[in-house]
């Protein structure tokens, strides 16, 4: 899925939002635990119900990898249905991978080749030559870290060099020589606020992956504010508020509920560049 394929479908959903599917064994309905594979039938009731109201599904991988070889299925199956009955969906594998050339090289193959996912999210702290093997897929995006929502990012993305520039800036302004506003994308958490009109000046017109709403504490209005383009340039991911609103068996209803109130107000921020 390219750049403007991807805003048209924002523009016909008039919605940039993401489902997180970060899906715990131990925090799902408990009737499903009877399905002989409950996170994807998990996975597969809240993707029925949310896909209305979003433009794409983030799987998070350590949530599938710590259950080991069922996990890992559990995870292609919901890849596979998503892209044959939602293929409008935009799917990012929040992996967080980056190793040396070789390493990511194949981290690449696995989920380009082998799961055809359209994005994976990647880790910049080992430069150019473990992200670049990410960046020989036509048609595939990287998504960089550049400034998180957790604590920790203060331990390294805020600190400074001795001409003032900020870990963070530096991973945005290099990483455009690797590549550019048509296959990059970096991850900004939503609690950042008014960073974003720093990350806007040395990227204006990339989109940026934005976890944290929800749960976390992030404001969707503070996020629009300052980081909406003209093309939105914004994918807002949402998971546990969503995907854990209700354990029940209603539990995918009131997903979707809780989906369409951000949609709604999603369309609302919109208005001003539609």
């Amino acid at each position: 899925m390219n750049k403007q394929e991807l805003f048209e479908n924002i523009k016909k959903k008039k919605s940039f939002l993401c489902v997180g599917l970060d899906t715990d064994i131990k925090k799902i309905p408990e009737h499903l635990l009877k399905e002989e594979d409950p996170i994807f039938a998990f996975n597969k009731a809240i993707i029925d119900a949310t896909a209305p109201y979003c433009i794409a599904y983030k799987p998070n991988l350590a949530f599938y990898e710590s259950m080991g070889v069922k996990g890992w299925i559990a995870f292609e199956k919901t890849v596979e249905y998503i892209k044959k009955n939602y293929p409008d969906q935009f799917i990012i594998a929040d992996a967080k991978r980056g190793d040396i050339g070789n390493t990511s090289a194949m981290y690449a193959r696995t989920f380009f080749e082998g799961l055809n996912i359209d994005s994976v999210t990647v880790a910049p702290y080992m430069g150019e030559d473990s992200v670049t093997p990410f960046l020989t897929y036509e048609g595939k995006w990287v998504i960089l870290l550049a400034l998180t929502s957790n604590k920790g990012s203060h331990d390294f993305q805020l600190t400074t060099d001795t001409e003032g520039e900020r870990l963070f800036e530096k991973v945005l302004r290099k990483s455009q020589e690797w590549a550019n506003d048509q296959n990059m994308m970096y991850v900004v958490g939503a609690t950042q606020g008014r960073m974003f009109e720093d990350i806007r000046k040395i990227v204006p017109n990339h989109f940026l992956l934005v976890p944290g709403i929800g749960a976390q504490g992030g404001s969707l209005e503070e996020v629009c504010k300052y980081g909406m383009t003209k093309e939105c340039g914004l994918i807002v991911n949402s998971s546990r508020a969503i995907i854990y609103a209700d354990k029940t068996e209603n539990f995918a209803n009131v997903a979707a509920e809780e989906a369409k109130k951000v949609q709604q107000q999603m369309e609302k921020e919109l208005a001003a560049i539609l």
